[in-house]
């Protein structure tokens, strides 16, 4: 098939597949005498198949690493002999747990971004945070809309500002949130940011968040700081920490290299903590701790204490 009968076969957006395929090489089609992409059956099945899943909202990060045999018994929503339901045998791969009432949430914030109401929005995603409290608001309820209005953008269901509109509504919460809270004074000292050209904040609004809950003293220095300046404010901040977020949009590719260059300029004593979606893929890394859900990061700061109390 065409890209264009492509599009109209699965739903998924000539643009989503072309970043598809830069990002996860998949799909991989073929080429006309035109130099037109073209797409082989079995390929065209299989983005049916991961546009089904998305629709019930798993990633398409998680879902192109699954093979292919589990990806179709995920679909099935049939659960398996014992109790196994397909998404506990392929490995957990639904984005995130939602909460029983964040399907709903989602489909209101995501026709209130398409209505354009603001003050709607804002006031729908203050009153779920009162109802949860900051703590299961961020690990229930950000996440899976965050993947919600991902996935609208990457289906081209989104426009680009509307995308915009949602990210500044969300941040303008969690930095109120984080505001309210008492200060914090307690260790780990953590030191917060990401790496240049990588200009999503809201990972690191949330775990800044969920560790000020903790009484973690969070330094935050924002988004796109270059590595040596990162070694410089670690050593001004006495952090014990430091805290790196990147998303699935970041190259993959250079994410280990940034953060063994990283290693090298940090004293061994201050660990290098990397979260979010571009980094679930990644490779173990020495003295470098990553995780792909805010859970681990928790269970991250926890270990810490359990190790500088020992």
């Amino acid at each position: 098939m065409t890209i264009a009968a492509v599009e109209r076969e699965t739903g998924v957006s000539k643009d989503t597949l072309r970043v598809w395929e830069r990002r996860y090489g998949f799909p991989t089609p073929e080429r006309d005498s035109n130099g037109e992409r073209i797409y082989a059956p079995e390929q065209v099945d299989k983005l049916r198949l991961v546009k089904r899943l998305m629709d019930r909202g798993f990633r398409p990060g998680r879902l192109m690493t699954i093979p292919d045999g589990d990806l179709a018994a995920l679909a099935t929503p049939a659960e398996e002999p014992g109790g196994s339901s397909p998404s506990k045998r392929a490995g957990g791969a639904a984005s995130r747990p939602v909460a029983p009432d964040t399907g709903g949430l989602c489909r209101q914030v995501l026709e209130l971004v398409r209505q354009h109401d603001v003050p709607a929005l804002r006031h729908a995603l203050h009153q779920a945070m009162i109802r949860q409290g900051l703590g299961r608001f961020v690990l229930d309820t950000v996440a899976p809309l965050n993947d919600a209005v991902g996935n609208a953008w990457m289906s081209g269901d989104f426009q680009v500002f509307e995308e915009h509109l949602y990210t500044e509504q969300m941040q303008a919460l969690l930095r109120q949130a984080i505001a309210s809270l008492p200060p914090a004074s307690g260790r780990p000292r953590v030191l917060l940011t990401t790496v240049p050209d990588e200009h999503h904040i809201l990972g690191l609004l949330m775990v800044e968040a969920l560790f000020a809950m903790e009484g973690v003293s969070c330094v935050s220095l924002g988004t796109q700081t270059p590595l040596y300046d990162i070694r410089l404010a670690a050593n001004a901040q006495a952090a014990d920490v430091v805290a790196l977020s990147f998303s699935s949009a970041f190259p993959q590719r250079q994410v280990a290299p940034l953060l063994a260059q990283l290693r090298e300029l940090l004293p061994p004593q201050v660990a290098i903590w990397a979260g979010g979606a571009g980094v679930e893929r990644l490779s173990p890394l020495p003295g470098v701790r990553c995780f792909g859900r805010l859970e681990e990061a928790v269970q991250a700061l926890r270990d810490w204490r359990a190790g500088a109390a020992s």
